[in-house]
């Protein structure tokens, strides 16, 4: 009868049929396993690394076959499967996204253009995968594996086309506004993978958890390179507890969340999905700062070599 009484899994304390508050300690608890303020610094002390030998990420083991609806808790299959098909459709995309970050950074840091697309000939044929493509394109397949063995059938991707490279006379200017897009876009991720974990458990919660740490390695590294090529810039914006110093950054939050959500059909959310949803939003945000605001300039340069680069009018 009370087989699943103080049950748990990657989340904490499962509860089958959760009220929010027991969503709540679950987030909470999820943010504090994987966002916590050591785990964030080995992340962004593990880029550096990276540009001289890269390595992939490895995942767990997982036993696809086993991925079952029981494992969804307490929220509608409909849902769900909406959910995984619009983030398939957001990143089976990753060529474009890989490429036109590659494009912006070339210019101004070579290493981390490796990073996130790899090298090129000068007819842009590929010749090495950036290290964030190799770890992003493991999405894509996952999130098909679980709709399949949910569904029985294949699920149809409906490619998006991501903003090309679109180059101005401010190249710097240019990265800036390119890399403020790119951490909007992975905190957001992150954000929806933290709380379907929330919602998930048993083999289901275990793939998502190889998301969501794919996710929080990406958005730390660049996050911190952002912070250190644009010290004014990130540091005017975490100056104080809220993102609400700068108007741009939260108007560029607020349409990325809104784009989102029209891709994961969030008019047929019930109500209380969302407000755990914007919950998540809201407790990745506080850690992420709380981390950020250990970055100083002086452990930056410490990680990257000393930034004498001058930016000014960049937004």
């Amino acid at each position: 009868m009370n087989q699943y009484l103080n049950a748990r899994d990657l989340a904490g304390e499962i509860c089958y049929q959760p009220t929010f508050f027991q969503t709540k300690k679950r987030v909470h608890y999820l943010t504090q396993q994987y966002l916590n303020l050591a785990y964030l610094r080995d992340r962004i002390e593990n880029l550096s690394l990276q540009f001289i030998n890269p390595k992939p990420r490895s995942w767990q083991n997982i036993e696809w076959h086993s991925v079952s609806q029981s494992q969804i808790i307490n929220l509608e299959l409909e849902v769900f499967l909406a959910i995984i098909k619009g983030s398939l459709d957001t990143e089976a995309p990753i060529r474009d996204y890989t490429q036109t970050s590659r494009q912006y950074l070339e210019a101004i840091h070579p290493e981390m253009a490796r990073f996130v697309g790899g090298k090129v000939k000068k007819d842009n044929t590929i010749i090495e995968l950036g290290l964030w493509e190799k770890e992003e394109r493991q999405h894509t397949p996952a999130l098909s594996k679980i709709y399949q063995q949910l569904t029985g059938e294949k699920p149809v991707i409906q490619w998006r086309k991501p903003k090309p490279y679109n180059p101005s006379d401010h190249p710097h200017r240019d990265l800036y506004r390119h890399g403020l897009h790119r951490i909007i876009t992975e905190y957001s991720a992150v954000c929806l993978y933290l709380w379907l974990m929330t919602r998930t458990t048993g083999t289901i919660q275990q793939i998502l958890a190889e998301l969501l740490q794919d996710e929080i390695n990406h958005l730390t590294k660049f996050w911190g390179f952002g912070m250190w090529l644009y010290p004014d810039q990130f540091r005017h914006q975490i100056k104080a507890k809220s993102p609400g110093n700068s108007y741009h950054s939260m108007m560029r939050l607020f349409t990325t969340f809104r784009r989102m959500m029209q891709t994961l059909e969030w008019q047929s959310w019930k109500i209380n999905y969302k407000i755990e949803l914007i919950f998540s939003f809201i407790k990745v945000l506080e850690q992420m700062m709380q981390w950020s605001r250990t970055l100083t300039p002086e452990y930056l340069d410490k990680l990257f070599g000393s930034n004498s680069t001058q930016v000014i009018n960049v937004k």
